[in-house]
C-alpha cells in the first residue's frame, strides 16, 4: 500500500474480548438467565403462595425456588460452560458399509 492508501484508511481500535463469555456477579453465559429465571420463579411464587396461603408459605416457596435453582446453576457452572455428554465405555464397530 502506498501512502496515499495508508492516509485514506484510518486504523481503529478492535475489541478483542469477544470470544470469552458473557460473565456477571459470578455467573458466565447461559447460567445468567438461569439465574434470572430462578429469581423471577421465586418472586412470582411468593406472591402466589402470599396471596392463596399467606406469609409463611410464600416465603417458604420463595426460599426453595432460589435454594434449588441457585443449587442447580452452582452444580451447572461448576461441570463447565460448555458440558457435552461423553459416552462411557469402549465401542467397537464390527462392519462398516464401504461406498
Amino acid at each position: 500500500m502506498g501512502k496515499k492508501d495508508q492516509e485514506r484508511f484510518k486504523d481503529y481500535p478492535v475489541f478483542k474480548g469477544l470470544q470469552k463469555p458473557l460473565e456477571f456477579l459470578g455467573l458466565k453465559g447461559r447460567y445468567i438467565f438461569w439465574a434470572a429465571g430462578a429469581v423471577g420463579g421465586g418472586l412470582l411464587g411468593f406472591l402466589i403462595g402470599y396471596i392463596l396461603l399467606g406469609f409463611l408459605a410464600g416465603l417458604l416457596l420463595l426460599t426453595t425456588f432460589l435454594g434449588v435453582g441457585g443449587s442447580m446453576i452452582f452444580l451447572k457452572q461448576h461441570q463447565g460452560l460448555h458440558s457435552k455428554k461423553a459416552p462411557k465405555g469402549i465401542f467397537i464397530f464390527a462392519r462398516s458399509k464401504s461406498y
